[in-house]
This record gives structure tokens, C-alpha cells and sequence, in this order.
């Protein structure tokens, strides 16, 4: 019998990489997102598809997923990898930013929600505790998709990115209570309800404090002495180590275990080793990703798709209206302006990956039976397939709703953002800068104003905007107010000195770093603002005399000294 499930096991896993290795890569060729992609392949491998047909023709089992259930634990490790690797990308100053946003748009949203839906499912007939469940379930949204889709498009910690993370860790925080609010409805009535509240309050704090703890003194330490003594083996057990470890902390506590991961993202990303974990994590990351995501087509039921279709069908469509109307006001009233709060309500609209545990945790307390667990799992798998495509909606709405003068505003809104650095002009030079500067975690918004270059620099991963950063509308759209740095490479003389002079007028304690062209265009570029000139000819001239002089057998050390000494004097002049 072992022999038969370790058998089972193995040919589920290499039908899980046959679907990761070549079935997805077909639908990334036909451009369909990934997730969308495992999603489709999770149904058609799964049991309500291919093996349902098993008694029919048995050989169809060598091609379909025997024991879905069997892979939920390593699914659960996606999402926890997909958090983990969130918190790295931000700080605890930066979440603290959010925090209108969080409890803001994540409250009114998530409690405006719950309500509509359990209001119009007890309308529909279904108990008062069966409508509340039914509410909670599908209120919240999928974390794992939404942001997964987000990290591709690299706008994670964008207006967008950062607006749907706020209400989406809103919505990991009430995981928790709707579970211990499931548990109080199969509870007897001599249960001492206060004492339970209190108890679960009491033990998340001190999970929470306890990671908050370890995290801030011990990390560190560990980490140097794991890459003092064994290098990359170590660092990623170590690694995994502290993902899964905080998530158990938490899960014990009555927490999400997707709060325990973020919460080890968010102390990790504080030291030296950030850069590393992400690099070792990704590839984990994404396969782990991708088997939720079969897991998620694998759960959608069907026969009952087809017997209950105008049910599920029905439901669907409002459940999406009614989340986006709701999504979209809080956003607008706490996070963002109108186009930003537009797109996060796309994404936000369809349910999530929780729905599953609040329906299987209902079920099991007796509160919610068989056939209205089922319809309730379809409504939310069906409205997962649909967050690609729904956020590819939201974007383009968005960008219209911009105004009629595209040239007058970037595809995104950048006005809020902080501590950025603006580069305007993004050929090779400006490419370079933004790699460095990407590199030492700084965020940076490019502009560029060649369409042909534009394209180019995209299809390379970079999220460059067309824009004139001479015009002071496109330069606040950049995020301006916010800015750190204001960097200039365009090799245009009259182009670079409007758009120092433009800056300048806006901000004028703001550094400008800036390219110029020879002697006389730095002089005109100092009067209009600038902070620091880099002339091209001197820095040429510079970088050929040293390659001069280590052909003729200087050392290292002494052309860096002759070359620091001639700089000096030639800027001095300039």
C-alpha cells in the first residue's frame, strides 16, 4: 500500500513538472499569463477533467493528477515564498507609510464586502450564519495571484502595487478571526466565549513579538556566521529556516501563515544578505507558485459548472460588480487617486485563495453543507481565472481615465511616491545608472522620450515611461514632490538644460545630476540648476589615458591616483 502511494506520489510530480516545463510555456507563447496558465492546467490535468475519465480509459491516469490533496502543503509554501519575498522589497518604514492605506481602504473595503455579499446571499434564502460565512469568504482576494502579477509587470512598489498590498494585508490580518468566528458557531453554548478572545488576542501578540524579536537581534548574526562557515548551502537553509519557521510561529498562534512569512520578509530585508535571498528563492518561488495555482483549477468542480451554471454564472458577475464598486470607494477615499484606485479594484474584485479555507473550515464546524460549499469554491476558482484578465482591463481603463492629453501624464502616477530617484533619458547611459542604482535597492522612475527607445528599453524588463521631463506635468506625475535625485542623461544640449531648469524651478534643494557635453554646455548647465555635471569629454579623455597608462606597465593603484588628481583639476575649471 505504502509502495502504491509512493508510486501515486511520484507520477503526480513529474505530471506537475511536464505541466511547469511544457504545457505553461505553450501558454506563455500564446500570451497568456502564467498564472492563468497553470491555473488551465491544474483543470485539465485535474480530477473533475481528464480524471474523471479515468474509469472510462484507464490509461488517462498517467496523464491526470491522482491525489490533489497531496500537494496542498507544498502549494502552501508558494504563497509563503510569494510573502516572504514581498517583505523583502519593503521596509518597516515604508509599511508604516501605509498604514492609512492598510487599515484605511483594507478595513472599509473588506467590512463593505462581507456585508453586500452575506446581505445577498440571506436574501437568497441561506441562514444568517451561512450568509455571514458566505460573506467573509468571498470578501477577501487573492494575494498570491494578485501580486504575482504585479511582480511580473515589476510595479509591486508602485501607487498600484503598494495600494493593493495595503488592503490585501488588511485582508491576511482578518484570516484570523474569521477562523476563530467559525470556531465559535460549532461551539456548545457552555463555551466561555471572552476567555477564547482573549486567549487568541493574547497569543498572537506575543507570536508577533516573539518574530519581531528574534528577527531584529538574531538574524544577523546567524546569517554572517552561516555565510562565514558554509557559504550559499547554509545561507538557504537558513533561509527556509526563517520563512517556514515565522509562518509556523504565527499558523500556532491562530495568525495566517502568509503573515508570518511577510513578517521574516520585512527583518531579513534589513540586512546585507537581502539581495542573495531573493536570487537563491526564485526559482522555489515560482514552481512552488505554480503548483497553488494547479491546485486552484484543480478544486474547480466542474459537473457542478455545468449542472448549476446559471447559479455560479449569476453569482459571479456580482460578486465582481459588487467588489469593484466597494474596492474601488475605499481606495479612492484612503489610498489613491482615481486611475490607481480604478486598476487596484480590478484586481481586488475577484475572491481569493482564503475563500477555500473559510469554506473548508465552515464545513467542517457544520455551518455551511456540501452543495453550498461546492457552489461558493466555484464562484471563487472561477473569479481567480479571471484576475489577469481583469487587471489587464483595470490598466487600460485607467490610462483613459488619465485624461485626453496622454503626452500630459505617464501611464502610471508616481505623485505620492517617496525617496525615489527620477532619470530622465534612458539610452545606454541612463540604462547603466538605473542598473547600479536598482542594484543598491533604490527605486528609480525613467523617463524617456524616443518611442523606438522606449520599447527597447521594456523589452529588456525595464519599466520606462514616455514622457518630456521638461514639462513640469509629466515631472509631478514622476513623483517630483517626493524625489531624492534628479538625474539627467539625454546628450540633447538645448533638451538637458530644460529639463534642469524645469526641475530646478520645482525644487530647487533637490540635487540634479546631470550629463553635459563639453566645458561650455556644464557652465550653461550649473546656471540652470544643476547640482553636479558630468562632461562627457573629460570623462572619456579620463577613462582613455588610463587605459594608456596601464599599457605602458603602471600599476592599478597609481593610475586611479593620477586619474582622481587630473579629475579634480578638470571639473575645477569646468
Amino acid at each position: 500500500m505504502a509502495g502504491h502511494g509512493y508510486e501515486v506520489l511520484v507520477k503526480d510530480a513529474l505530471i506537475f513538472l511536464f505541466a511547469a516545463g511544457v504545457v505553461v510555456p505553450v501558454f506563455r507563447y500564446l500570451r497568456l499569463p502564467s498564472v492563468v496558465g497553470f491555473i488551465l492546467a491544474g483543470v485539465v490535468l485535474g480530477p473533475h477533467a481528464l480524471g474523471s475519465l479515468v474509469h472510462v480509459q484507464p490509461l488517462l491516469e498517467y496523464v491526470s493528477i491522482s491525489d490533489p490533496e497531496a500537494a496542498a502543503p507544498f502549494a502552501e509554501l508558494g504563497i509563503l515564498f510569494l510573502l516572504f519575498l514581498l517583505g523583502l522589497e519593503f521596509s518597516f518604514e515604508k509599511l508604516w507609510a501605509l498604514r492609512r492605506a492598510v487599515f484605511g481602504a483594507g478595513g472599509l473595503q473588506s467590512m463593505l464586502s462581507a456585508a453586500a455579499i452575506a446581505g445577498a446571499v440571506y436574501w437568497a434564502g441561506l441562514p444568517a450564519e451561512a450568509a455571514i460565512i458566505c460573506g467573509l469568504a468571498l470578501a477577501l482576494s487573492s494575494t498570491a495571484i494578485v501580486m504575482q502579477i504585479l511582480i511580473e509587470q515589476k510595479r509591486a512598489a508602485r501607487p498600484v502595487g503598494r495600494t493593493a498590498l495595503s488592503v490585501l494585508l488588511f485582508q491576511d490580518i482578518l484570516v484570523a478571526p474569521i477562523l476563530i468566528f467559525i470556531g465559535f458557531l460549532g461551539m456548545t453554548e457552555d463555551t466561555n466565549v471572552s476567555s477564547v478572545l482573549i486567549e487568541a488576542a493574547v497569543n498572537g501578540l506575543i507570536a508577533i513579538a516573539f518574530i519581531m524579536l528574534v528577527g531584529r537581534f538574531g538574524l544577523r548574526p546567524v546569517f554572517r556566521l552561516a555565510a562565514l562557515v558554509g557559504g550559499r548551502d547554509f545561507l538557504m537553509a537558513l533561509t527556509l529556516l526563517t520563512v517556514v519557521g515565522a509562518a509556523t510561529i504565527t499558523a500556532s498562534a491562530g495568525l495566517s501563515l502568509a503573515l508570518g512569512a511577510f513578517l521574516a520578509g520585512l527583518l531579513l530585508g534589513e540586512t546585507e544578505f537581502k539581495h542573495q535571498t531573493e536570487v537563491d528563492l526564485e526559482p522555489f518561488k515560482g514552481l512552488l507558485l505554480g503548483l497553488f495555482f494547479m491546485t486552484v483549477g484543480m478544486a474547480l468542480d466542474l459537473p457542478s459548472l455545468i449542472t448549476q451554471s446559471g447559479l455560479i454564472l449569476g453569482g459571479l458577475a456580482a460578486l465582481l460588480v459588487a467588489k469593484f464598486l466597494i474596492a474601488f470607494l475605499a481606495c479612492r477615499l484612503f489610498a489613491g487617486n482615481g486611475p490607481v484606485s480604478l486598476e487596484t479594484a480590478s484586481l481586488l474584485a475577484p475572491a481569493g485563495e482564503f475563500a477555500f479555507v473559510v469554506v473548508a473550515a465552515a464545513g467542517a464546524a457544520g455551518v455551511l453543507d456540501a452543495g453550498t460549499s461546492g457552489n461558493i469554491a466555484a464562484i471563487a476558482g472561477l473569479s481567480m481565472l479571471l484576475i489577469p484578465v481583469l487587471g489587464r482591463l483595470g490598466k487600460l481603463a485607467a490610462a483613459r481615465l488619465e485624461g485626453e492629453d496622454p503626452a500630459a501624464h505617464l501611464d502610471e502616477d508616481f505623485s505620492d511616491l517617496k525617496g525615489h530617484v527620477i532619470i530622465a533619458g534612458f539610452g545606454r547611459v541612463g540604462e547603466t545608472v538605473a542598473r547600479i542604482l536598482t542594484e543598491e535597492d533604490t527605486e528609480i522612475v525613467a523617463l524617456e522620450r524616443s518611442a523606438l527607445r522606449l520599447a527597447k528599453a521594456r523589452k529588456h524588463g525595464w519599466q520606462v515611461f514616455l514622457g518630456d521631463a521638461a514639462r513640469p506635468e509629466i515631472l509631478h506625475s514622476a513623483g517630483a514632490d517626493g524625489a531624492r535625485l534628479f538625474v539627467v542623461t539625454v546628450d540633447d544640449v538645448a533638451a538637458a538644460e530644460a529639463m534642469v531648469a524645469s526641475f530646478h524651478k520645482l525644487h530647487p534643494n533637490v540635487p540634479i545630476v546631470v550629463r553635459a557635453r563639453d566645458h561650455e554646455h556644464a557652465a550653461r548647465l550649473r546656471r540652470a540648476g544643476a547640482s553636479q555635471v558630468i562632461p562627457d569629454a573629460v570623462e572619456s579623455g579620463l577613462q582613455m589615458a588610463g587605459r594608456a597608462l596601464a599599457e605602458f606597465g603602471y600599476d592599478e593603484e597609481t593610475v586611479r591616483n593620477r586619474l582622481a588628481v587630473e579629475r579634480t583639476e578638470e571639473y575645477r575649471r569646468s
